[in-house]
Protein backbone atom coordinates (compact mmCIF):
# COMPACT_ATOMS: atom_id res chain seq x y z
CA UNK A 1 0.00 0.00 0.00
CA UNK A 2 1.53 3.29 -1.14
CA UNK A 3 0.65 6.20 1.12
CA UNK A 4 0.08 9.69 -0.21
CA UNK A 5 2.73 12.30 0.54
CA UNK A 6 0.62 13.97 3.22
CA UNK A 7 -0.07 10.62 4.91
CA UNK A 8 3.63 9.79 4.95
CA UNK A 9 4.49 13.20 6.39
CA UNK A 10 2.00 12.81 9.20
CA UNK A 11 3.86 9.66 10.16
CA UNK A 12 7.18 11.50 9.84
CA UNK A 13 5.93 14.13 12.27
CA UNK A 14 4.85 11.45 14.75
CA UNK A 15 8.33 9.92 14.61
CA UNK A 16 10.22 13.18 15.09
CA UNK A 17 11.28 13.71 11.47
CA UNK A 18 11.11 17.44 10.61
CA UNK A 19 8.64 18.38 7.84
CA UNK A 20 7.59 21.73 6.31
CA UNK A 21 4.69 23.66 7.79
CA UNK A 22 1.61 22.87 5.73
CA UNK A 23 -2.04 21.96 5.56
CA UNK A 24 -4.33 19.83 3.42
CA UNK A 25 -6.98 21.37 1.20
CA UNK A 26 -9.94 19.79 -0.59
CA UNK A 27 -10.72 22.93 -2.56
CA UNK A 28 -10.48 25.86 -0.21
CA UNK A 29 -7.57 28.30 -0.30
CA UNK A 30 -6.83 29.12 3.36
CA UNK A 31 -6.51 32.88 3.79
CA UNK A 32 -4.56 32.42 7.02
CA UNK A 33 -1.69 30.56 5.34
CA UNK A 34 0.96 33.23 5.75
CA UNK A 35 4.29 31.65 4.85
CA UNK A 36 4.99 32.57 1.25
CA UNK A 37 6.33 31.52 -1.14
CA UNK A 38 4.32 28.32 -0.77
CA UNK A 39 4.06 25.10 -2.74
CA UNK A 40 0.76 23.51 -3.80
CA UNK A 41 1.11 19.76 -4.40
CA UNK A 42 -1.44 17.38 -5.90
CA UNK A 43 -1.92 14.35 -3.65
CA UNK A 44 -1.83 11.34 -5.94
CA UNK A 45 0.05 8.05 -5.54
CA UNK A 46 2.40 8.53 -8.46
CA UNK A 47 5.58 10.34 -9.39
CA UNK A 48 6.05 12.98 -12.07
CA UNK A 49 3.56 15.40 -10.51
CA UNK A 50 5.63 18.45 -11.36
CA UNK A 51 5.89 17.67 -15.07
CA UNK A 52 2.14 16.99 -15.15
CA UNK A 53 1.31 20.40 -13.64
CA UNK A 54 0.50 18.97 -10.22
CA UNK A 55 3.00 21.12 -8.30
CA UNK A 56 2.85 24.94 -8.28
CA UNK A 57 4.83 27.61 -6.46
CA UNK A 58 2.71 30.57 -5.32
CA UNK A 59 3.68 33.90 -3.78
CA UNK A 60 0.39 35.19 -2.32
CA UNK A 61 -3.17 34.22 -1.44
CA UNK A 62 -4.50 35.08 -4.93
CA UNK A 63 -2.04 32.76 -6.65
CA UNK A 64 -2.72 30.14 -3.98
CA UNK A 65 -6.46 30.17 -4.67
CA UNK A 66 -5.91 29.93 -8.42
CA UNK A 67 -3.48 27.02 -8.09
CA UNK A 68 -5.79 25.05 -5.78
CA UNK A 69 -8.75 25.51 -8.16
CA UNK A 70 -6.72 24.55 -11.22
CA UNK A 71 -5.10 21.43 -9.73
CA UNK A 72 -8.06 19.84 -7.93
CA UNK A 73 -10.21 17.86 -10.35
CA UNK A 74 -7.42 17.18 -12.84
CA UNK A 75 -5.97 13.74 -13.53
CA UNK A 76 -2.31 12.80 -13.23
CA UNK A 77 -1.33 9.49 -14.81
CA UNK A 78 -4.89 8.25 -14.44
CA UNK A 79 -5.29 9.39 -10.82
CA UNK A 80 -7.96 12.01 -10.08
CA UNK A 81 -6.77 14.80 -7.79
CA UNK A 82 -9.17 15.23 -4.86
CA UNK A 83 -6.90 17.14 -2.50
CA UNK A 84 -3.73 19.22 -2.43
CA UNK A 85 -1.03 19.77 0.17
CA UNK A 86 -0.14 23.43 0.74
CA UNK A 87 3.32 23.86 2.26
CA UNK A 88 5.90 26.52 2.90
CA UNK A 89 8.60 26.43 0.23
CA UNK A 90 11.85 25.16 1.70
CA UNK A 91 14.97 26.91 0.45
CA UNK A 92 17.76 24.37 0.55
CA UNK A 93 21.46 24.72 -0.01
CA UNK A 94 21.79 20.97 -0.47
CA UNK A 95 19.45 18.08 -1.20
CA UNK A 96 20.04 14.54 0.07
CA UNK A 97 18.39 11.21 -0.61
CA UNK A 98 17.79 8.67 2.17
CA UNK A 99 15.65 5.56 2.39
CA UNK A 100 15.20 2.31 4.27
CA UNK A 101 13.96 -0.67 2.30
CA UNK A 102 14.35 -4.44 2.15
CA UNK A 103 17.30 -6.04 0.36
CA UNK A 104 15.75 -9.38 -0.56
CA UNK A 105 19.05 -10.77 -1.80
CA UNK A 106 20.69 -10.25 1.59
CA UNK A 107 17.46 -10.76 3.53
CA UNK A 108 18.01 -7.64 5.56
CA UNK A 109 16.84 -4.02 5.72
CA UNK A 110 19.19 -1.60 4.03
CA UNK A 111 19.76 2.14 4.39
CA UNK A 112 20.53 3.92 1.13
CA UNK A 113 21.76 7.49 1.08
CA UNK A 114 23.13 9.86 -1.53
CA UNK A 115 24.20 13.48 -1.77
CA UNK A 116 22.39 13.58 -5.13
CA UNK A 117 18.88 14.04 -3.75
CA UNK A 118 15.96 15.36 -5.77
CA UNK A 119 16.35 12.86 -8.60
CA UNK A 120 15.27 9.23 -9.04
CA UNK A 121 17.66 6.97 -7.17
CA UNK A 122 17.79 4.70 -10.24
CA UNK A 123 19.43 7.55 -12.14
CA UNK A 124 22.16 8.13 -9.55
CA UNK A 125 25.53 6.47 -10.33
CA UNK A 126 26.02 3.42 -8.14
CA UNK A 127 29.24 4.78 -6.64
CA UNK A 128 27.27 7.82 -5.41
CA UNK A 129 24.80 5.70 -3.41
CA UNK A 130 26.00 4.60 0.03
CA UNK A 131 24.45 1.53 1.64
CA UNK A 132 24.49 0.05 5.11
CA UNK A 133 22.60 -3.09 6.08
CA UNK A 134 20.74 -3.14 9.39
CA UNK A 135 20.69 -5.95 11.91
CA UNK A 136 16.99 -5.88 12.99
CA UNK A 137 17.96 -6.91 16.52
CA UNK A 138 20.41 -4.03 16.85
CA UNK A 139 18.77 -1.24 14.83
CA UNK A 140 20.40 1.94 13.58
CA UNK A 141 23.43 2.65 15.75
CA UNK A 142 25.16 6.07 15.97
CA UNK A 143 28.26 4.82 14.13
CA UNK A 144 26.09 3.98 11.09
CA UNK A 145 24.84 7.55 10.84
CA UNK A 146 28.37 8.85 11.47
CA UNK A 147 29.79 6.74 8.64
CA UNK A 148 27.06 7.90 6.23
CA UNK A 149 27.37 11.52 7.29
CA UNK A 150 31.10 11.31 6.55
CA UNK A 151 30.43 9.72 3.15
CA UNK A 152 27.91 12.46 2.33
CA UNK A 153 30.37 15.16 3.52
CA UNK A 154 28.00 16.55 6.16
CA UNK A 155 29.04 19.22 8.64
CA UNK A 156 29.09 18.14 12.33
CA UNK A 157 25.97 20.17 13.19
CA UNK A 158 24.06 18.30 10.45
CA UNK A 159 25.34 14.83 11.34
CA UNK A 160 23.57 14.78 14.72
CA UNK A 161 20.25 15.64 13.08
CA UNK A 162 20.88 12.97 10.46
CA UNK A 163 21.16 10.33 13.18
CA UNK A 164 17.80 11.42 14.62
CA UNK A 165 16.20 11.25 11.17
CA UNK A 166 17.60 7.78 10.48
CA UNK A 167 16.50 6.44 13.85
CA UNK A 168 13.02 7.90 13.35
CA UNK A 169 12.81 6.30 9.91
CA UNK A 170 13.92 2.94 11.35
CA UNK A 171 11.31 3.00 14.14
CA UNK A 172 8.64 3.89 11.60
CA UNK A 173 9.85 1.18 9.21
CA UNK A 174 9.55 -1.45 11.93
CA UNK A 175 6.35 -0.26 13.56
CA UNK A 176 4.21 -0.18 10.40
CA UNK A 177 5.69 -3.22 8.59
CA UNK A 178 6.96 -0.99 5.80
CA UNK A 179 8.53 -2.11 2.57
CA UNK A 180 9.95 1.37 1.95
CA UNK A 181 10.41 4.60 3.89
CA UNK A 182 11.98 7.24 1.64
CA UNK A 183 12.79 10.95 1.90
CA UNK A 184 13.71 12.58 -1.38
CA UNK A 185 14.79 15.24 -1.03
CA UNK A 186 15.97 15.62 2.54
CA UNK A 187 16.79 19.32 2.44
CA UNK A 188 19.71 20.98 4.19
CA UNK A 189 18.59 24.57 4.79
CA UNK A 190 20.71 27.69 4.96
CA UNK A 191 20.44 27.71 8.76
CA UNK A 192 21.61 24.08 8.92
CA UNK A 193 18.33 22.26 9.50
CA UNK A 194 17.28 18.96 7.95
CA UNK A 195 13.72 18.92 6.60
CA UNK A 196 11.89 16.14 4.76
CA UNK A 197 10.54 17.94 1.70
CA UNK A 198 8.83 14.84 0.30
CA UNK A 199 7.79 11.43 1.59
CA UNK A 200 7.27 7.99 0.15
CA UNK A 201 6.00 5.26 2.43
CA UNK A 202 4.98 1.79 1.25
CA UNK A 203 3.34 -0.66 3.67
CA UNK A 204 3.31 -4.42 3.15
CA UNK A 205 -0.26 -5.29 2.13
CA UNK A 206 -0.01 -8.63 3.90
CA UNK A 207 0.57 -6.82 7.21
CA UNK A 208 -2.46 -4.51 7.02
CA UNK A 209 -4.43 -6.79 9.33
CA UNK A 210 -2.08 -5.57 12.07
CA UNK A 211 -2.71 -1.92 11.20
CA UNK A 212 -6.45 -1.35 10.91
CA UNK A 213 -5.99 2.43 10.92
CA UNK A 214 -4.17 2.40 7.58
CA UNK A 215 -7.14 0.82 5.83
CA UNK A 216 -8.92 4.16 6.18
CA UNK A 217 -6.14 6.05 4.42
CA UNK A 218 -6.32 7.03 0.76
CA UNK A 219 -3.20 5.17 -0.35
CA UNK A 220 -2.93 4.17 -3.98
CA UNK A 221 -6.20 2.28 -4.39
CA UNK A 222 -9.29 3.40 -6.24
CA UNK A 223 -12.72 3.68 -4.57
CA UNK A 224 -13.76 0.41 -6.23
CA UNK A 225 -10.59 -1.34 -5.04
CA UNK A 226 -11.32 -0.10 -1.53
CA UNK A 227 -14.90 -1.38 -1.76
CA UNK A 228 -13.64 -4.76 -2.98
CA UNK A 229 -11.09 -4.98 -0.17
CA UNK A 230 -13.82 -4.30 2.39
CA UNK A 231 -15.81 -7.15 0.80
CA UNK A 232 -12.81 -9.49 0.94
CA UNK A 233 -12.43 -9.64 -2.86
CA UNK A 234 -9.06 -9.42 -4.64
CA UNK A 235 -9.72 -6.69 -7.21
CA UNK A 236 -7.31 -4.52 -9.25
CA UNK A 237 -8.16 -1.76 -11.72
CA UNK A 238 -5.95 -1.28 -14.78
CA UNK A 239 -6.38 1.05 -17.75
CA UNK A 240 -7.78 -1.41 -20.32
CA UNK A 241 -11.39 -2.10 -21.31
CA UNK A 242 -11.81 -5.86 -20.77
CA UNK A 243 -12.79 -7.13 -17.34
CA UNK A 244 -11.32 -10.44 -16.16
CA UNK A 245 -12.70 -12.74 -13.47
CA UNK A 246 -10.66 -15.85 -12.71
CA UNK A 247 -9.86 -18.10 -9.77
CA UNK A 248 -6.23 -18.05 -8.70
CA UNK A 249 -3.48 -15.51 -9.36
CA UNK A 250 -1.73 -17.68 -11.95
CA UNK A 251 -4.87 -18.25 -14.01
CA UNK A 252 -5.71 -14.55 -13.78
CA UNK A 253 -2.28 -13.54 -15.12
CA UNK A 254 -2.46 -16.16 -17.87
CA UNK A 255 -5.86 -14.76 -18.94
CA UNK A 256 -4.42 -11.24 -19.15
CA UNK A 257 -1.55 -12.61 -21.26
CA UNK A 258 -3.96 -14.28 -23.68
CA UNK A 259 -5.89 -11.02 -24.06
CA UNK A 260 -2.65 -9.17 -24.82
CA UNK A 261 -1.69 -11.84 -27.35
CA UNK A 262 -4.91 -11.14 -29.24
CA UNK A 263 -4.53 -7.36 -29.08
CA UNK A 264 -6.74 -6.70 -26.07
CA UNK A 265 -6.03 -5.11 -22.72
CA UNK A 266 -7.30 -6.07 -19.29
CA UNK A 267 -9.04 -3.18 -17.55
CA UNK A 268 -10.10 -4.77 -14.28
CA UNK A 269 -9.16 -8.15 -12.94
CA UNK A 270 -10.77 -9.95 -10.08
CA UNK A 271 -9.52 -13.12 -8.41
CA UNK A 272 -12.26 -15.32 -6.98
CA UNK A 273 -9.71 -17.55 -5.27
CA UNK A 274 -11.22 -20.82 -4.12
CA UNK A 275 -14.72 -19.56 -3.35
CA UNK A 276 -17.58 -21.99 -3.84
CA UNK A 277 -20.30 -19.50 -2.88
CA UNK A 278 -22.76 -18.32 -5.57
CA UNK A 279 -23.45 -15.18 -3.54
CA UNK A 280 -19.74 -14.27 -3.62
CA UNK A 281 -19.66 -14.83 -7.39
CA UNK A 282 -22.68 -12.56 -7.77
CA UNK A 283 -21.04 -9.85 -5.65
CA UNK A 284 -17.89 -10.12 -7.74
CA UNK A 285 -19.71 -9.68 -11.04
CA UNK A 286 -21.79 -6.74 -9.75
CA UNK A 287 -18.58 -5.10 -8.54
CA UNK A 288 -16.98 -5.73 -11.92
CA UNK A 289 -19.96 -4.08 -13.63
CA UNK A 290 -19.38 -0.88 -11.64
CA UNK A 291 -16.03 -0.48 -13.45
CA UNK A 292 -17.96 -0.39 -16.77
CA UNK A 293 -15.75 -2.65 -18.93
CA UNK A 294 -16.81 -3.23 -22.54
CA UNK A 295 -16.85 -6.98 -21.99
CA UNK A 296 -16.08 -9.41 -19.18
CA UNK A 297 -14.03 -12.57 -19.69
CA UNK A 298 -14.60 -15.20 -17.03
CA UNK A 299 -12.00 -17.95 -16.81
CA UNK A 300 -12.70 -20.55 -14.13
CA UNK A 301 -10.98 -23.85 -13.52
CA UNK A 302 -13.31 -25.86 -11.30
CA UNK A 303 -11.41 -27.81 -8.70
CA UNK A 304 -12.22 -26.52 -5.25
CA UNK A 305 -14.55 -24.11 -7.02
CA UNK A 306 -17.37 -26.01 -8.74
CA UNK A 307 -18.39 -24.77 -12.19
CA UNK A 308 -22.13 -24.99 -11.59
CA UNK A 309 -21.96 -22.83 -8.44
CA UNK A 310 -20.08 -20.18 -10.42
CA UNK A 311 -22.72 -20.33 -13.15
CA UNK A 312 -25.44 -20.01 -10.52
CA UNK A 313 -23.81 -16.88 -9.12
CA UNK A 314 -23.49 -15.34 -12.58
CA UNK A 315 -27.14 -15.93 -13.37
CA UNK A 316 -28.17 -14.51 -10.01
CA UNK A 317 -26.13 -11.37 -10.69
CA UNK A 318 -27.98 -10.81 -13.96
CA UNK A 319 -31.31 -11.35 -12.24
CA UNK A 320 -30.65 -9.11 -9.22
CA UNK A 321 -28.47 -6.45 -10.81
CA UNK A 322 -30.23 -5.84 -14.11
CA UNK A 323 -26.89 -6.16 -15.89
CA UNK A 324 -26.50 -5.20 -19.53
CA UNK A 325 -22.96 -6.44 -20.02
CA UNK A 326 -21.55 -8.89 -22.58
CA UNK A 327 -19.84 -11.84 -20.88
CA UNK A 328 -17.64 -14.57 -22.31
CA UNK A 329 -17.24 -17.51 -19.94
CA UNK A 330 -14.65 -20.26 -20.12
CA UNK A 331 -15.58 -22.58 -17.27
CA UNK A 332 -13.81 -25.95 -17.11
CA UNK A 333 -13.49 -28.60 -14.42
CA UNK A 334 -15.83 -30.09 -11.85
CA UNK A 335 -19.48 -29.97 -13.05
CA UNK A 336 -18.57 -28.10 -16.25
CA UNK A 337 -21.33 -29.81 -18.27
CA UNK A 338 -23.92 -28.68 -15.77
CA UNK A 339 -22.54 -25.14 -15.92
CA UNK A 340 -22.68 -25.01 -19.74
CA UNK A 341 -26.30 -26.22 -19.67
CA UNK A 342 -27.22 -23.57 -17.13
CA UNK A 343 -25.73 -20.80 -19.28
CA UNK A 344 -27.38 -21.84 -22.54
CA UNK A 345 -29.91 -19.33 -23.78
CA UNK A 346 -28.56 -16.55 -21.53
CA UNK A 347 -26.46 -13.48 -22.33
CA UNK A 348 -23.40 -15.31 -21.06
CA UNK A 349 -21.52 -16.94 -23.93
CA UNK A 350 -19.77 -20.19 -22.90
CA UNK A 351 -16.48 -21.01 -24.67
CA UNK A 352 -14.37 -24.10 -23.91
CA UNK A 353 -10.92 -22.87 -25.04
CA UNK A 354 -9.10 -19.99 -23.32
CA UNK A 355 -7.57 -18.98 -26.63
CA UNK A 356 -11.01 -18.81 -28.26
CA UNK A 357 -12.50 -17.05 -25.25
CA UNK A 358 -9.80 -14.35 -25.34
CA UNK A 359 -10.27 -13.90 -29.08
CA UNK A 360 -14.04 -13.50 -28.70
CA UNK A 361 -13.68 -11.04 -25.81
CA UNK A 362 -11.23 -8.86 -27.75
CA UNK A 363 -13.52 -8.90 -30.79
CA UNK A 364 -16.45 -7.72 -28.66
CA UNK A 365 -14.36 -4.97 -27.04
CA UNK A 366 -13.11 -3.71 -30.40
CA UNK A 367 -16.60 -3.87 -31.91
CA UNK A 368 -18.12 -1.83 -29.11
CA UNK A 369 -15.34 0.77 -29.19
Amino acid sequence: MNLLEVEGKRLFFDYGIPIPMGRLSHGDAPSDFVRYPAVVKAQVPTGGRGKAGGIRIVSDVTELGRAVREIIGTSIKGHKVWEVLIEEKIESRKELYVSITVDRAKRAPVIMASAMGGMDIEGVPEEKVFKDWIDPWVGVQPFVAKDMAYALEMEPEIAGQFLAVLQGMWRLFQDIDAELVEINPLAVTGDNRLIAVDSKVVIDDDALFRHEGFKKLSGDITPLERKARDMGIAFVQLDGDIGVIANGAGLTMATLDFLSMHGGKGGVFLDLGGTDDPEKVKEALLLMAEAKPKVVLINIFGGITKCDTVASGLLQAFKDGGLDLPIVARIRGVNEKEAVEMLKGTRIQPVLSLDDAARVAVKIAVGSG
